[in-house]
C-alpha cells in the first residue's frame, strides 16, 4: 500500500510538473495581452462612403483631378438678390427687447439698407479670390477647397501643412484674416516666425462652394474621412488640424480614425459627452473647485452653473432642435428670403460672440465685424443655396449619436492644443477635456473672444496655434 501511495503522488508531482508552468504560461500570456491591449490605441474605422447622384459606378476610378476654380457673380444674381430685398416685409419689434427675442427688426432694416445699396458683392468676390481656390471629387461629390501657401520661406525652414475646418453658420471666409499670420507671420509681427504654414481650408460638404451630398447618412466621420482623403491627394502624409464648431468634431474625428496622419490637433471648441463623474465634478466644483481639479479661472466661467450650462445653452439652442429633426422645413424660407437668412445666421454671430449683445439694439455686431465681412458670410450661402443642406448636417449628427458621446469612445492620443475662449458657449477644462484628449500639450485661457475665434481674434488664435506646434516640434 506505501508503494501504491508512492507510486500515486509521483504520478500527481509529474503532473503537476506539466500543468504548473502551462498555466503559468496562460497567466503570463494573458498578462502581456492585457497589458499590450492597454497601450494599444482604438482607432475609429475609416469606411468608405458614395455620395453622389445615383449608385456608385461599378467600373471606372474616380476622377482624382485637382481642377482651379473661382468665385463668380452675374448681373441677373445680383438684379435678383435687390428684388428680394426691395420686397422684404417686417415685423415691428417689441420695444427696449434689444437682441432678447432674436434679430431686432429696427436695426434688420438697417443691415438690409445697406447690403442694398452700399454692399459690393462684386468687389467681395475680388476679395474671396485673393486665395486660389480649387475643386475635387471625393466619394461621387465635389469638394471645394482653399490651399495658400508662404510666399517666402527662409532657407531650412520647415513648412507644415495645417487643415483648417470651419462650422456652422460660418465658411472658408472665416479663415481670411488669420491665413496671412499663419503664411508670414513675421511680415505681421508675430515673433513665432520660426513656425510658417501652409493653410488648406475646405467647405464641408453641403456648405458654400462644396457639392450637398446626395444621399441620407453624412455626419462628421464621413466628412473626416473626405478630408483625410483631400491631404493625401495633396501629397500629405503628415500634417496638423484645426478646428471649431462643427471642424472640432471632424478634426477630432480624423484624429481618432487616421492617429499616424496627424502631427497635432488644435481646437477653439471641445464636445465631450455627459458622465456621473462630471456630474459630481460640477457638484463639488462649486465649493472646492481645487478637489476636482478646476482652475480658478475654470470656476469663473463654469458658474452660476444653471444659467451659465443650463438657462443660456437653453436659450441659444433653438436651432439646434429644428435643425436636429426637420431642417428642411424651415431651411425652405430661408434658402428663399435674403433677409431670412441674413436674420437667422448673423443673430448667431451676435450672441455667440459675446453674451452681453443680448442687451443691445445692434447686436454688438459692428463692435467685432464689419457689414462687408458678415454679408460676405451670408452671400456665400445666399449664392449657393447651400442653408438647407447646411442644416442637414446636424439631423445627420444628432439622429446617430444624439448627445454625440459614440465618439468619446476612442481616445485622441495624437498631441493635442486647446484654446478656450471666454466667450464660447459652453466651457470645458482641461481636467474634463482629458477624458478624450489623453495628449494635451498647451491649454490656454484665452483673454477675450468667442465662438468664431479666428474670424473675431485671428492674432489670439494664430499665436496659440503656433506655440502649440512649436511645443509638438519639440517633443
Amino acid at each position: 500500500q506505501t508503494i501504491l501511495c508512492f507510486h500515486r503522488s509521483f504520478e500527481y508531482s509529474q503532473k503537476n510538473a506539466v500543468l504548473v508552468p502551462v498555466a503559468a504560461l496562460g497567466v503570463g500570456g494573458l498578462l502581456v495581452y492585457w497589458l499590450r491591449s492597454r497601450n494599444k490605441i482604438r482607432t475609429m474605422e475609416m469606411g468608405n462612403g458614395w455620395w453622389g447622384l445615383g449608385e456608385r459606378p461599378l467600373k471606372g476610378k474616380e476622377d482624382e483631378t485637382i481642377r482651379p476654380f473661382k468665385v463668380e457673380t452675374s448681373d441677373k444674381e445680383i438684379e435678383d438678390l435687390h428684388r428680394r430685398l426691395d420686397q422684404a416685409r417686417y415685423t415691428p419689434h417689441v420695444e427696449g427687447a434689444a437682441f432678447h427675442y432674436g434679430f431686432n427688426s429696427s436695426y434688420l432694416q438697417k443691415v438690409v439698407a445697406y447690403w442694398r445699396n452700399q454692399f459690393d458683392w462684386r468687389k467681395q468676390v475680388e476679395v474671396l479670390n485673393k486665395y486660389p481656390h480649387y475643386h475635387t471629387t471625393i466619394e461621387g461629390i465635389d469638394i471645394h477647397f482653399i490651399h495658400v501657401k508662404p510666399p517666402y520661406v527662409p532657407h531650412g525652414r520647415a513648412v507644415q501643412p495645417l487643415l483648417m475646418i470651419h462650422g456652422w453658420p460660418g465658411s472658408f471666409y472665416e479663415f481670411y484674416k488669420i491665413i496671412p499670420l499663419l503664411t508670414e507671420p513675421a511680415r505681421h509681427g508675430l515673433n513665432e516666425s520660426d513656425v510658417v504654414f501652409e493653410v488648406i481650408c475646405p467647405s464641408i460638404p453641403g456648405y458654400g462652394f462644396s457639392e450637398a451630398p446626395h444621399k441620407e447618412g453624412f455626419d462628421s466621420i464621413a466628412a473626416a474621412r473626405i478630408f483625410h482623403k483631400l491631404m493625401n491627394r495633396l501629397g500629405f502624409k503628415e500634417y496638423y488640424l484645426q478646428g471649431g464648431d462643427w471642424g472640432s468634431l471632424i478634426t477630432t474625428n480624423m484624429a481618432q480614425m487616421l492617429p499616424q496622419s496627424v502631427r497635432g490637433l488644435h481646437l477653439n471648441m471641445v464636445f465631450i459627452g455627459r458622465s456621473w463623474g462630471r456630474l459630481i465634478s460640477v457638484m463639488l466644483g462649486a465649493y472646492v473647485p481645487w478637489l476636482v481639479g478646476l482652475s480658478r479661472e475654470d470656476a469663473r466661467r463654469i458658474y452660476p452653473f444653471m444659467q451659465k450650462n443650463v438657462y443660456d445653452r437653453l436659450r441659444e439652442s433653438g436651432y439646434l432642435h429644428i435643425q436636429a429633426t426637420k431642417p428642411d422645413t424651415a431651411g425652405c424660407g430661408l434658402n428663399d428670403s435674403p433677409v431670412g437668412l441674413a436674420a437667422y445666421i448673423l443673430e448667431k454671430f451676435s450672441t455667440w460672440t459675446d453674451k452681453s449683445f443680448l442687451h443691445k439694439d445692434d447686436g454688438g455686431l459692428e463692435s467685432k465685424y464689419s457689414l462687408d465681412e458678415l454679408l460676405t458670410n451670408v452671400m456665400i450661402y445666399w449664392v449657393t443655396s447651400s442653408i438647407v443642406s447646411s442644416m442637414r448636417f446636424y439631423k445627420e449628427n444628432f439622429r446617430k449619436d444624439p448627445d454625440l458621446r459614440h465618439r468619446d469612445r476612442f481616445p485622441v492620443c495624437v498631441p493635442t492644443g486647446i484654446a478656450a475662449f471666454p466667450q464660447e458657449i459652453a466651457h470645458t477644462p482641461r481636467i474634463w477635456a482629458k477624458d478624450v484628449y489623453r495628449n494635451i500639450i498647451t491649454y490656454t485661457h484665452m483673454p477675450r473672444g468667442g465662438h468664431f475665434a479666428a474670424f473675431e481674434e485671428p492674432k489670439l488664435l494664430a499665436q496659440d496655434i503656433m506655440q502649440f506646434v512649436r511645443k509638438v516640434e519639440q517633443l
